[in-house]
């Protein structure tokens, strides 16, 4: 059950920003015993506090701006939280403890509480569409929402009310109306079957089944898959193909419904592909610029963060050096002047405000997904992912002039 004194809190958040500015001060203060960590929890609220203040209060609808190149308002909302939560939920997920980060990330905790309980609400103004429009589009979404319930069982499933999660379930079943297209979009509806299995709830085992079966068939080497029976040369392995492969099938190996076999080999190719993507970080924290949704920013490299939060990192490669990659490639894409407007929200982009950059697919809510880069604030300070020394990445090595040993592709 939500805590008795949530409302006493929500209260107290319309005072926020000033929550975050401070917390940033004494951040500074503190920055020699952490750092990154304190960096990456700064701009992770920042791109949280809009969101999730308006919806906590019914007025996601109402104030949040929607760019895009053609009408996404029926969508965007959905979108926005549903990203948001998947990146959020493994740092939700640590609950709150005595820290001042642990005092904070209860806040947020209470304000995503909140803000789902809203979104699912038929009572709610800000009452969100599961089902219809945007081409399919809150199938996508939706998955997103049940990847974080999958991330945070404890704290955001655990912690609803009866009625809240109730809501959420109906939500969530109401997107089978969708038919995914022939890609990537089949992960979407075993992600939500996963999260009911997960959830105890009746599940729907051929969807599951059927997305994975085509993955291991688009399968095409050196740790990649196709988006559908071709290969895209874009960041969709991570931004969704093989997050959602590793946390379907663990949880359908906790469950007893896949062997180890299966699980091993797609984390095998996953680990390469982790790999690919640290040396993709070039010496200044910048990445190549190809294929469709750059505006995701640093959620490109969501597959990276995810094999660090599992502690699962390639042999040769240090959690340190993983750690300085993926702060540069923050700050590079998240500190440009344009990536925010006035308000806070994010606007279209990969280094500041490019809505050039959009597809016609893209809107506000989208952008959101770069939450996902984030996910290893869900290892406690004490990991040696936050506690290693800083260390050049592959790319600053090698252009450093330092003598490497050769990069190799994976065997099978």
């Amino acid at each position: 059950m939500i805590r008795r004194d949530f409302f006493r809190r929500l209260s107290a958040l319309s005072t926020l920003p000033v929550v975050s500015a401070a917390f940033t001060v004494s951040a500074r203060a503190q920055s020699k015993d952490t750092g990154d960590r304190v960096l990456w929890v700064n701009h992770l609220t920042k791109i949280a506090d809009p969101v999730l203040t308006a919806l906590s209060q019914e007025k996601l609808k109402a104030t949040m701006p929607v760019e895009s190149k053609r009408d996404q308002r029926g969508v965007t909302h959905l979108e926005a939280i549903g990203r948001l939560m998947a990146g959020m939920a493994p740092w939700l997920e640590l609950g709150s403890d005595a820290s001042e980060e642990g005092k904070r990330r209860q806040q947020y905790l209470d304000l995503s509480l909140r803000s789902i309980a809203n979104a699912v609400n038929p009572k709610s103004k800000d009452y969100l569409n599961f089902s219809e429009g945007g081409n399919g589009q809150p199938l996508v979404d939706a998955a997103f929402l049940a990847h974080a319930l999958v991330r945070a069982p404890k704290q955001l499933w655990g912690n609803l009310g009866t009625k809240d999660r109730q809501n959420l379930i109906t939500a969530l079943r109401a997107t089978r109306v969708i038919k995914p297209h022939y890609s990537n979009w089949l992960l979407f509806s075993a992600m939500i079957e996963a999260a009911f299995l997960q959830l105890g709830e009746p599940w729907d085992e051929m969807r599951v089944d059927f997305a994975l079966k085509k993955h291991l068939d688009w399968y095409k080497g050196d740790g990649m898959y196709g988006d559908g029976p071709d290969f895209h040369f874009d960041y969709y392995n991570s931004y969704v193909i093989q997050p959602m492969m590793l946390d379907v099938l663990r949880v359908l190996k906790e469950k007893g419904k896949a062997g180890e076999d299966v699980y091993n080999l797609t984390l095998t190719r996953a680990q390469r592909y982790a790999a690919i993507q640290e040396r993709l970080i070039g010496p200044d924290g910048t990445f190549p610029a190809v294929g469709r949704s750059l505006a995701y920013r640093c959620g490109a490299f969501q597959l990276l963060a995810q094999i660090s939060l599992m502690g699962k990192l390639p042999e040769g490669i240090a959690p340190g050096q993983v750690r300085s990659a993926l702060t540069a490639v923050i700050r590079k894409t998240m500190e440009v002047p344009g990536t925010f407007d006035s308000n806070g929200w994010l606007q279209i982009g990969l280094a500041g405000h490019q809505p050039n950059l959009g597809e016609t697919y893209i809107s506000t809510g989208s952008l959101y997904l770069c939450s996902v880069g984030f996910l290893p604030l869900g290892l406690p300070a004490t990991d040696v992912f936050w506690t290693a020394p800083d260390e050049d990445w592959t790319s600053r090595k090698i252009w450093s002039g330092k003598d490497l040993p050769p990069d190799k592709a994976l065997g099978k």
